[in-house]
């Protein structure tokens, strides 16, 4: 059975333009194959806590985790984090743009993904990706305008970020759904909708 994981990161809730673009996204994939198992996190409402010095120096050093009964959570937490993904082939992500960059909910999340010996390792002639190829879409939502050739473009940070971290652990070429300028004007945002939502009736099949 072909398995999907569905992310979420925004923290608008009904409000939020990437929530409503991820969910389309999956309802389209179901609709194409609907023997798909859906995994499904949110982020925002559900967060993964950011790193900590104990968690790297077990997972990343080595070391014992000893009794620490909530260091032990938090390690069987980003075991089922990685497991999740490790298992999905396809993934879909919905990605708020704050600041310019990914939330930091998501960014906690990729932490957990990113790691050696796992998605990737270091080699003598550098690093090599470990990840087997799989599907990511990226149901983006941004309230400027931040593409090619737009005066924002070198404020942009989220989606080359996200590009950046799946080729590095091995996926180099995830599907990118965007809809800019939500938050110019309320024609804006009902036309950028629509416009997602065709590139999203487009998609196919895995």
């Amino acid at each position: 059975m072909p398995s999907l994981l569905h992310l979420d990161s925004s923290i608008l809730g009904e409000n939020s333009v990437s929530r409503a673009l991820s969910a389309a996204v999956v309802a389209r994939l179901k609709n194409l194959d609907p023997t798909i198992d859906v995994v499904y996190r949110d982020l925002a409402a559900y967060p993964i806590p950011h790193l900590s010095g104990s968690y790297v120096a077990v997972v990343r050093g080595g070391l014992e985790a000893g009794h620490d009964a909530a260091l032990q959570a938090d390690l069987e937490l980003g075991g089922n984090v990685l497991e999740e993904f490790l298992a999905a082939e396809t993934i879909v992500l919905g990605v708020a743009q704050y600041n310019f960059s990914v939330p930091s909910q998501l960014k906690a999340w990729i932490d957990r993904i990113a790691v050696p010996g796992k998605t990737f390792r270091y080699t003598e002639k550098g690093p090599e990706s470990l990840v087997a190829s799989k599907r990511v879409i990226i149901a983006l939502a941004r309230g400027g305008f931040y593409g090619p050739g737009s005066p924002a473009e070198n404020f942009e940070h989220t989606l080359s970020y996200l590009k950046s971290v799946f080729a590095f652990i091995g996926i180099a070429n995830p599907e990118v759904i965007v809809a800019d300028g939500i938050n110019v004007s309320s024609e804006q945002r009902d036309a950028s909708l629509q416009e997602a939502k065709a590139q999203i009736a487009g998609l196919r099949a895995a």
